[in-house]
């Protein structure tokens, strides 16, 4: 098996697992807040231990301009969860995955305003393609706007999401020399003081064996996806990323419907390749250089950051 091969099939893995997440979330039963508060906890075991095992904390690379951005890239994570979440409780897991999809243009729109990264009218072009495409898949009528319904507010929740995804992906494009891994357990572990104020764990007495479900969330969701995503990026070309990044919402709607019988409507799907198409082509369009930079440790962290792109969107 080639190195490509081998990333081809980790990258499709993670994927695979990210479009499972819904489930776990669901069958949890326990408040968004708390959800996320036993991701960060039982991921930093799960991402802590594999670090340790790996040797990677001596030599980390790590400086305290770095470990802010980690830090601060972990607050925007963090509440990306947690609305996300909330925005399945409101909506579906379907409708706020194709939704929370949106997240590459948000990288590029905030790229351009804050760091006045070049945006070019193509680009403007296949964002707007994309919007329009939110806009059938969201499937929101003037009656929710007049109504103030809970769908309304689960697909402002999942547009926060990813707002708040591609703020994290932008403060994490700017370390450099530090391995992705040690990047992610950083993030994770700011979550564990961040949310410990927001978690109700009166209403954790009866979970019993829902227990499975948030261990489930950190030790698979956040611990070996991560793991095989970092392994796959540092195998693959960006284009090949970009594409297996789509098997997390199909795998997600696929999942939403086999366990809760939810789907999209037909008007609803009409707006899913056009999201997909928009996505693909903002994602690949990369400017001129003169030659491309070498595969090395240090670039690893701009693997990370293409999780956005989803890139690799995962959740």
């Amino acid at each position: 098996m080639t190195s490509e091969h081998k990333g081809t099939a980790q990258l499709t893995t993670a994927m695979m697992l990210s479009g499972t997440l819904g489930v776990f979330v669901v069958e949890s039963g326990a408040p968004p807040f708390d959800v996320v508060f036993f991701r960060v906890l039982f991921g930093a075991l799960a991402l802590g231990g594999y670090v340790v095992a790996r040797g990677w904390l001596r030599d980390h690379g790590f400086t305290p301009r770095t470990l802010g951005l980690a830090v601060l890239g972990g607050v925007f994570i963090v509440f990306n969860w947690v609305l996300l979440f909330q925005s399945y409780e409101n909506t579906s897991i379907s409708v706020a995955t194709v939704v929370y999809h949106t997240q590459p243009f948000y990288v590029v729109l905030l790229g351009a305003l804050l760091f006045r990264e070049r945006l070019t009218a193509a680009r403007v072009g296949w964002i707007a393609v994309a919007f329009a495409g939110l806009i059938l898949v969201s499937g929101v009528t003037p009656a929710d706007f007049t109504g103030g319904g809970a769908y309304l507010t689960g697909i402002g929740q999942a547009l926060l999401a990813a707002l708040l995804y591609g703020l994290s992906t932008l403060v994490t494009k700017r370390i450099t020399g530090v391995r992705p891994h040690l990047i992610a357990l950083v993030q994770v572990l700011v979550g564990i003081p961040l949310l410990l104020p927001f978690a109700d764990f009166g209403a954790m007495a009866g979970t019993g064996w829902d227990w499975g479900w948030l261990i489930g969330l950190g030790l698979i969701h956040t611990g070996v996806m991560y793991v095989l995503m970092y392994a796959a990026y540092a195998q693959l070309p960006t284009a090949k990323i970009a594409v297996l990044a789509f098997v997390y919402p199909a795998v997600a709607m696929l999942t939403d419907w086999a366990v809760y019988g939810h789907h999209i409507g037909l008007v609803q799907a009409l707006g899913v390749p056009l999201i997909v198409t928009a996505s693909l082509k903002v994602t690949l369009v990369r400017p001129r250089a003169a030659a491309p930079a070498p595969r090395t440790a240090a670039h690893e962290p701009e693997a990370a950051s293409r999780t956005a792109t989803p890139a690799a969107c995962e959740a």
